[in-house]
């Protein structure tokens, strides 16, 4: 038996998203643990930033302009983790997001959805998901191995009001990380693993006007989500990243398809 189930020293760990406040603190998080961090992203300021400050700190990470919705650009970034490391052992599909026109306001209704809106969101996040994880598969395929984690969230577990198109996209998450998890393993190889992550409310550049006030305030559905959260208060992005060392490391050998949930208790709040 292996002393250290959760060592992920030297493992090739693929982060999309990566620039975002979640897929940064998880990816300097892993680096630090002794992974080789690659992150993709748009924004190359933030992202090089982000390498300069792992590397200051003794960890090891590189930065790729990524485009996930671009099948070619996801490639070719493949193509260079390959050349660098050979391998690719676990990759977190992190990238999304939303749009105002795929929202519904309180005062709105469901003919005030703008469907091109809708379809982005749906794009970014579901098909930003599957085209990565087409790509990324295939050498973990070759190796025999791999772990993916996806990204969920409690809007695929209840149709939280508002976000309609998100809501729906991240069901989509759900049930294709469920798909994928038998696809692999009666396929190709039960040695690869695919989870999901669904995070409560964490307060990042999407949803920080959503939650908060300028003034750092809640507004008033801000305040509905605390008050359905047990712990009373949002998640530090940083409480993330235990989980997902669990789901990428031989901790988790014999989990796949499954949805971890960490959320200060929101899902299972009841009156």
């Amino acid at each position: 038996m292996k002393s250290n189930l959760f060592d992920i020293r030297d493992r090739v760990v693929v982060i999309t998203g990566g620039t975002g406040v979640l897929g940064r603190e998880i990816g300097k998080y892993l680096a630090l643990e002794g992974a080789k961090v690659a992150l993709l992203g748009r924004r190359k300021e933030v992202g090089d930033a982000l390498i300069t400050d792992i590397l200051s700190l003794g960890g090891e990470a590189v930065f790729y302009s990524c485009d996930v919705m671009d099948m070619a650009s996801v490639e070719s970034v493949c193509e260079k983790i390959m050349a660098r490391y050979g391998r690719v052992d676990a990759l977190l599909n992190a990238a999304g997001g939303n749009m105002p026109g795929a929202t519904i306001t309180p005062t709105g209704t469901l003919f005030d959805v703008q469907v091109e809106e809708f379809q982005k969101v749906l794009n970014v996040n579901l098909t930003g998901t599957v085209i990565p994880t087409q790509v990324f598969l295939k050498p973990m395929v070759e190796a025999g191995k791999g772990a993916i984690v996806n990204f969920s969230s409690m809007a695929a577990f209840r149709p939280l009001t508002r976000v309609m198109g998100y809501a729906a996209a991240k069901a989509g998450i759900s049930n294709f990380t469920a798909f994928l998890a038998n696809e692999v393993a009666s396929k190709f190889t039960p040695g690869i693993r695919v989870n999901a992550i669904a995070p409560g409310f964490f307060l990042t550049n999407q949803n920080r006007a959503l939650l908060t006030n300028p003034d750092g305030s809640l507004t008033e559905r801000g305040a509905d989500v605390i008050r359905q959260t047990p712990f009373k208060r949002f998640g530090k992005p940083e409480e993330l990243c235990g989980t997902i060392h669990y789901l990428i490391s031989d901790a988790s050998a014999f989990v796949t398809g499954t949805v971890a949930v960490v959320d200060g208790g929101f899902n299972v709040f009841a009156m």
